[in-house]
């Protein structure tokens, strides 16, 4: 399927932004790379101790609060409204102004997070009954008890979305996005100190803790470069500048707009709490694997663009020639990876399951009924992370309300189609009741294809043709299936073996294939990474 038109290459004098973009892209890329590897290890450590069960449906319910927010702020409101401007301001050397708005934002910030943490933790019961309404008994106590723990550090986290916003438009993007490694630090010393001798509840209690110190570490070690970059930041309560007015009206739309996205990920709580919580489980156990590619390869390469697009200067023409060229680079780069992210999903799902999650109380059963979560998940996964880059590219035009509009018909397709086919349909077919949670990752995925297509379809309209290259989609579908058909013939001679025997052996020779195919096919970004693995040290 094509996902765009064959558009002209970039002019050479466009070479030295690309590159820029591009080690922007990859220091951005190796802050996520290292905090998702840190997110894997405490969910290995913490599917060692509870596995499926009860308790860890009710930490998993509860932590989305955080998650959600974080997400909210971080990924969406600020980098659509901040950014734009800020990053703006310091293009034309007003220092001045960029810490006058950066201190009101900042203060603006920290007094919302206040009253949104004391609100939480008082309606922290009807919040539960929103996100986990099939939770009843002791599992819903815990759950109350949990995101009462866990709200303090929200405040925190959500502060830290506000360092973000102010390091990448310094171009500082590696502290940023590697920060939550101490999170995750922070809640495996949790599980390690107290995983003996407790039993699940009190571990999920003292997890909660570690996540609240985790917060407090995640801001802190980001704070010393902000205030080294920012020396005008000058924190106060002032909205009187009319580009601080220009962050907070467009903040709203952009606020709504992503957490219309993140209701996504509640809905999908929500429906696997009908499930059980043991569902709930399963699905936190999934989603750090199929969100990895999206923040790695999408996040990535959205983040590093949105200063540059948003820096663009010049008539109208020459603004969306300048967005055509970084939108077509960027959705070649990011295709290139997520492609076969996708296919191994889909193929490989359990072996990768198996050997990040299988030890102590989780066993193989569970790694395939995540696999199953992961196959429904790369439906989508090429859209959803595409579209990140053709939501960024409206907030360097400072439209955010374009893409929310988009965001609410995904909301409801998910919705819909999540209902019908986790909670409706495995009943009807015979199916057990815990195969619905593949259905819902799968419905998002269909969603995501509708709302990617939306987004695309607006974009072309107002800048010109953008999209991956035929050719270079179908290069890329064909290799990642060559080498999953690779990598399967592999996992079938082995049999059973250790799972990280597995692993190893499998996703080698898929990744071998799918390198060697792309790169014998001229593919710019395989030749790209293979001049990397391949340049002597101190090159």
């Amino acid at each position: 399927m094509s996902l765009g038109t064959d558009t002209n290459p970039a002019p050479a004098a466009a070479g030295a932004p690309r590159t820029r973009a591009r080690g922007a892209a990859a220091l951005v890329a190796l802050g996520i790379l290292l905090s998702r590897i840190a997110g894997l290890v405490r969910q290995r450590v913490f599917a060692h101790y509870f596995a499926n069960s009860a308790a860890a449906g009710a930490f998993t319910a509860a932590l989305r609060i955080p998650n959600f927010l974080q997400n909210l702020f971080g990924e969406g409101a600020l980098s659509a409204s901040f950014i734009p401007v800020y990053a703006g301001l310091l293009a034309r050397a007003d220092d001045e102004e960029a810490g006058r708005v950066a201190g009101a934002i900042g203060a603006l910030l920290a007094l919302s997070m206040a009253a949104l943490v004391l609100v939480g933790v008082l309606g922290t019961p009807w919040l539960v009954d929103f996100i986990a309404p099939g939770f009843e008994g002791g599992t819903r106590a815990l759950t109350i008890r949990l995101v009462r723990i866990l709200f303090p550090g929200v405040g925190l986290l959500v502060l830290s979305a506000w360092c973000l916003g102010i390091l990448n438009s310094h171009r500082q993007f590696f502290l940023s996005y590697a920060a939550p490694v101490v999170w995750n630090a922070a809640m495996i010393a949790a599980l390690v100190a107290f995983g003996s001798g407790s039993n699940q509840e009190q571990l999920a209690v003292a997890l909660a803790w570690g996540a609240v110190v985790g917060s407090v570490l995640q801001f802190a070690v980001q704070v010393p470069a902000v205030l080294r970059l920012a020396t005008r930041l000058r924190p106060a309560l002032d909205t009187t500048s009319v580009h601080v007015r220009t962050v907070l009206r467009n903040f709203l739309p952009a606020f709504v707009s992503r957490g219309v996205v993140q209701i996504s990920a509640f809905v999908d709580s929500i429906l696997a709490s009908l499930i059980s919580a043991s569902a709930v489980a399963a699905l936190g156990y999934a989603q750090p694997i199929y969100t990895l590619p999206v923040s790695l390869f999408g996040l990535s390469v959205s983040a590093a663009e949105l200063p540059a697009m948003a820096s663009a200067v010049g008539s109208e023409g020459e603004i969306a020639a300048h967005l055509r060229r970084r939108l077509n680079d960027g959705l070649q780069r990011i295709s290139f990876f997520v492609v076969p992210s996708a296919t191994a999903l889909f193929a490989l799902g359990d072996v990768i399951a198996g050997a990040l999650y299988q030890t102590g109380r989780f066993g193989r059963a569970d790694a395939e009924w995540v696999w199953g979560i992961l196959a429904g998940s790369a439906i989508g996964l090429l859209a959803s992370t595409l579209g990140r880059l053709y939501s960024s590219a409206y907030y360097a035009l400072r439209d955010t309300r374009t893409p929310l509009r988009f965001a609410f018909v995904r909301v409801a397709l998910t919705t819909a189609l999540g209902y019908a086919l986790a909670v409706a349909v495995p009943p009807a077919l015979g199916l057990d009741p815990k195969w619905g949670a593949a259905g819902l990752t799968a419905s998002a995925g269909v969603a995501g294809w509708v709302e990617f297509v939306l987004l695309r379809r607006s974009m072309n309209a107002r800048i010109g043709a953008t999209g991956v290259r035929p050719r270079h989609a179908a290069v890329l579908w064909a290799a990642a299936g060559a080498a999953a058909a690779a990598a399967w013939a592999v996992k079938l001679a082995l049999g059973p073996r250790h799972p990280l025997i597995s692993a190893g052996a499998t996703l080698g020779v898929y990744a071998l294939v799918y390198g060697g195919i792309t790169s014998a096919s001229g593919v710019r970004e395989a030749r790209l990474v293979l001049a990397r693995l391949t340049r002597r040290p101190g090159r």
